[in-house]
């Protein structure tokens, strides 16, 4: 597995690989990765997106061996990561100027601008978890700028509203009541505080890594560092309430541009029948690997499987 360099400031990435970029009033941290050598004519960058709770970091075991032929990006989404975390405002809540309506839109229009701005040439997207979700959504935005999307273990978010006839009655029944909920900030920072110790997120790593690779110190550290930063509850009180936004399918229903799906078949959260589905009911998913034994986080469970995967369909969609 290729190791990272050494880094200065207790990043896991080195410091020349670190940058910073304003965006809409936000300091957003991101990474870039150069070629190690040349790469082929018309290697296009790549752009990878973390998923909810995770930053770029979550990148660690992917970055360095993706930019051997190609500059390879990643970026903390606001709200996450090193990047600002500003105030949350979920609808109906008055508008201060200061506060964000986090969301699929925020962060998709988050990416677009990102590329355009920072990288400056069309690229290819992978997104893990939300972050795929973000990644569909961007592409949209980017019409021919974004030459192919790669979702691994894609967000089916079946917490919303349009999908809630498949939610257990109980749940249904429950539904109002927890929205009155979870707007509460004495609520939502009560249940933050709770995740946000290293015994709940090796438990929760526990499950979402089902073979056990993976799961180490640093993986850790790098989750609960930014979750301690000031602010962080309020991405997670803007991501909870989210019940009615963007769902891949629907995004899917309206790409034109290829669509890779890379699936842990033991993923706990993101069933692989649905993914399977998604194969045979939208034109733009044109292949899809099921990865036995892996879960939610593949690339970070076992990067040696996933990363000649990655290889193989990012030298395709330069190809595009």
């Amino acid at each position: 597995m290729p190791v990272i360099p050494p880094a200065d400031g207790g990043t896991i990435y080195p410091a020349d690989w670190l940058d910073t970029w304003p965006w809409q009033g936000q300091t957003i941290s991101y990474v870039r990765r150069s070629p190690a050598a040349p790469g082929p004519a018309g290697a296009l960058p790549v752009l990878l997106i973390h998923g909810f709770g995770a930053c770029k970091e979550h990148w660690r075991h992917n970055l360095p061996p993706l930019s051997g032929s190609r500059p390879v990006f990643a970026l903390d989404l606001v709200g996450f990561g090193a990047s600002s975390k500003p105030p949350s405002r979920l609808e109906g809540e008055a508008d201060d100027g200061l506060a964000l309506r986090y969301g699929i839109d925020l962060w998709a229009d988050q990416v677009a601008a990102f590329v355009r701005e920072v990288i400056g040439t069309p690229v290819q997207l992978v997104g893990n978890s939300i972050g795929g979700v973000v990644a569909l959504a961007a592409a949209a935005r980017l019409g021919d700028d974004a030459r192919q999307v790669i979702l691994i273990d894609c967000a089916q978010r079946s917490l919303d509203d349009r999908r809630l006839a498949e939610q257990p009655p109980l749940r249904r029944i429950g539904r109002p009541l927890l929205k009155r909920l979870v707007r509460q900030r004495w609520l939502t920072g009560r249940l933050f505080r709770w995740v946000a110790n290293p015994g709940v997120i090796r438990k929760v790593l526990g499950a979402a890594y089902p073979s056990g690779d993976g799961i180490d110190d640093q993986l850790v550290q790098l989750l609960l560092t930014p979750a301690r930063s000031p602010g962080a509850e309020e991405s997670f009180r803007g991501f909870i309430n989210l019940f009615r936004d963007r769902l891949a399918p629907d995004l899917l229903a309206e790409l034109t541009i290829p669509v890779r799906l890379l699936w842990g078949e033991a993923d706990p959260w993101e069933p692989v029948a649905e993914a399977r589905r998604w194969t045979g009911a939208y034109g733009a998913v044109r292949d899809l690997r099921i990865l036995p034994g892996l879960g939610h986080c593949p690339h970070d469970e076992n990067p040696p499987r996933v990363n000649p995967v990655l290889e193989e369909w990012l030298a395709i969609g330069d190809q595009a």
